[in-house]
């Protein structure tokens, strides 16, 4: 065997969890893949000077954050709207021009991208750091303290082994999560439900939301959505909380008739989410929007809707949808529905 091919088979079991793990450090589910690619590269130009005194998917962390490191200096902090200020007083008003210069969080396709352990506590915590409303707390973390917390809080390393892949000192490590621990348990929600996103309950909800949705059911829309729901549109810069304001926004600007908008179930950072697809004047259904729920108490508590097309690929999921049902058509639950035409 080569040295490449060894190389291959020992670091190619790792690369989904180092895709994660790039992307819980940066918000961008695109900049992770580069990120790791880019982990790689300088792994295999160092490979021949391994020596074993750690386990390869330590030393593979270690490169990994520190390229994480030096792109977050470069780049700065993925926001979501809701990070830029206080929600807005004018839901029926005119609309903002989209911040396009702005570096948005990204979602996250499917699930945990590694094996869940087997123990449930620690299937809840693996679930809730993926989280999208962690990733984008995240964001507002010292680069180092963030990488801490990650190692520490959600992969579950020891002290001393985050603080090798640092190349810092046990002490420094437990300092740096306990500022950290801080800043998450002022700025995370607290109730936010864990579930699986094919969990009965999840789906139900998930179903009964995407067809309100479709049908511009606004009524029935609201029936599930929590009195503080709150509704972000990157890249738009506005957001909107409670269930009056983000109902009178979807009315005014969004659900102006049934049929305008069809969608497809996805997962995204391990909760329900869809591709919703916006009708053209041919008919037509297009790539318009990656939807993701939040929910807690059983309700849907935040909807983040990523307005951006190219997020289909990113999800592995077609551009144009051929086989969207017309405006009062009989309309399959969503987890029935085919992902693609």
């Amino acid at each position: 065997m080569t040295p490449g091919e060894e190389f291959e088979r020992l670091t190619a079991p790792l690369r989904r969890e180092l895709v994660a793990h790039c992307y819980r450090m940066t918000g961008s589910a695109d900049e992770a893949e580069d990120l790791v690619q880019e982990t790689y590269l300088r792994a295999w130009g160092s490979y021949a000077r391994f020596e074993g005194r750690s386990s390869l998917r330590t030393w593979l962390y270690r490169i990994a954050t520190n390229v994480c490191l030096r792109a977050i200096e470069r780049r700065g902090r993925r926001p979501l709207p809701a990070g830029f200020g206080p929600p807005g007083d004018d839901p029926e008003g005119p609309v903002d021009a989209a911040a396009r210069d702005v570096a948005w969080l990204q979602p996250f396709p499917g699930p945990m991208n590694h094996p869940e352990p087997a123990d449930p506590a620690a299937v809840v915590a693996s679930r809730a750091g993926m989280r999208l409303a962690l990733i984008a707390s995240l964001q507002y973390l010292p680069a180092r303290q963030r990488a801490v917390l990650i190692l520490r809080d959600v992969l579950d390393w020891p002290a001393a082994e985050t603080a090798q892949v640092l190349g810092t000192t046990t002490t420094a490590v437990n300092s740096a999560l306990r500022r950290a621990r801080a800043h998450l348990e002022r700025v995370v929600p607290a109730a936010e439900d864990i579930a699986e996103p094919a969990d009965p309950r999840q789906r139900e909800l998930a179903d009964r939301y995407a067809a309100a949705f479709e049908n511009a059911d606004l009524a029935t829309l609201v029936s599930l959505v929590t009195e503080d729901v709150a509704l972000e549109m990157p890249p738009l810069p506005a957001w909107f909380a409670g269930a009056g304001p983000v109902s009178r926004f979807l009315a005014s600007h969004v659900l102006t008739g049934p049929g305008q908008f069809t969608v497809i179930p996805a997962v995204a950072n391990g909760q329900p989410a869809f591709a919703c697809y916006r009708r053209e004047p041919d008919g037509s259904y297009q790539a318009h929007a990656i939807q993701v729920l939040s929910t807690a108490r059983g309700r849907i508590s935040r909807i983040v809707i990523f307005l951006d097309p190219g997020l289909f690929t990113t999800f592995g999921l077609p551009r144009t949808h051929h086989a969207a049902p017309g405006p009062g058509a009989a309309r399959l639950p969503l987890s029935s529905r085919p992902c693609s035409p």
